[in-house]
């Protein structure tokens, strides 16, 4: 029974990390790669989908061949924009792309073009790409965040696993699961939400944003799943059926719906 019991934690802290890195790859966060080969150079490049901060995003590139140049087009996402075209700055070997500055949860969708000395144009990508502003978050606030809602995933592994297989501390690793999630996505999330975009809650009932829905969930199966299993401690649907719920949450990317304005709703009601 110890050895089970330890095999069920060492799953439990792979299959996190294994979900950080899964968000970490899918949500917002992560650039979109590449290379290309222009002027028998090959570039590689990395195009951000979200910035921080009050200035311009910066987009930079490596390219040594002076004689390859780039521009940009860019609008506003959800507007009535036309597409804007700038060329791209030369600072020695990169060549840098400034997108305008964006309230919090705006968005602007961009594509650079690099063209070589004959003519030639070269896209870096085939689709445009859409970049999110936001504000600064304080790290004070975002790491605790981060940490508890992976505790939860944790010892929502964990516990779903005690009530399948051992049955002896599933109401124990129950509730640890729902304070971490308390304390993650209902009280930390929101205060994150708020130095980031200027707004503690945008889910049900306020609006439509995936991440906080997801997230009242989770919660509101997990205390559901710690008061059936306050009256039976040896229940065993509902801790797995909460496990299996916010595994299922966490394999959805981060920010799929996140906040954005809409610039056309905005200019209707100017």
């Amino acid at each position: 029974m110890k050895a089970k019991s330890i095999f069920f934690w060492i799953f439990s802290i792979l299959l996190m990390f294994s979900i950080f890195v899964y968000q970490k790859l899918t949500g917002p966060t992560s650039h979109v790669r590449g290379k290309i080969e222009v002027d028998n150079e090959v570039i590689g490049y990395k195009l951000i989908r979200t910035w921080s901060g009050k200035t311009d995003a910066e987009i930079k590139i490596t390219v040594h061949n002076e004689n390859v140049h780039g521009k940009y087009i860019y609008k506003r996402y959800k507007s009535f924009d036309t597409w804007d075209t700038l060329k791209m700055t030369r600072d020695n070997a990169k060549l840098i792309a400034y997108i305008p500055h964006q309230p919090p949860a705006g968005k602007v969708i961009y594509k650079i073009i690099l063209t070589d000395d004959k003519g030639t144009k070269y896209y870096l990508t085939e689709e445009p790409v859409i970049i999110r502003f936001k504000e600064h978050v304080p790290a004070l606030v975002l790491i605790p965040h981060i940490i508890f809602m992976f505790l939860a995933m944790f010892f929502s592994t964990r516990a779903g696993l005690e009530a399948l297989f051992i049955k002896r501390k599933t109401y124990n690793l129950a509730l640890l699961t729902a304070i971490f999630l308390l304390l993650g996505g209902l009280i930390f999330g929101p205060i994150v939400q708020k130095y980031a975009f200027d707004a503690y809650w945008t889910g049900w009932p306020f609006g439509n944003d995936l991440t906080d829905n997801k997230t009242a969930i989770a919660m509101l199966v997990w205390a559901y799943a710690v008061f059936q299993l306050h009256k039976n401690k040896s229940s065993v649907f509902w801790p797995v059926f909460a496990a299996i719920i916010l595994l299922a949450i966490y394999l959805i990317p981060h920010s799929l719906i996140g906040s954005q304005l809409d610039f056309t709703q905005i200019e209707a009601t100017n």
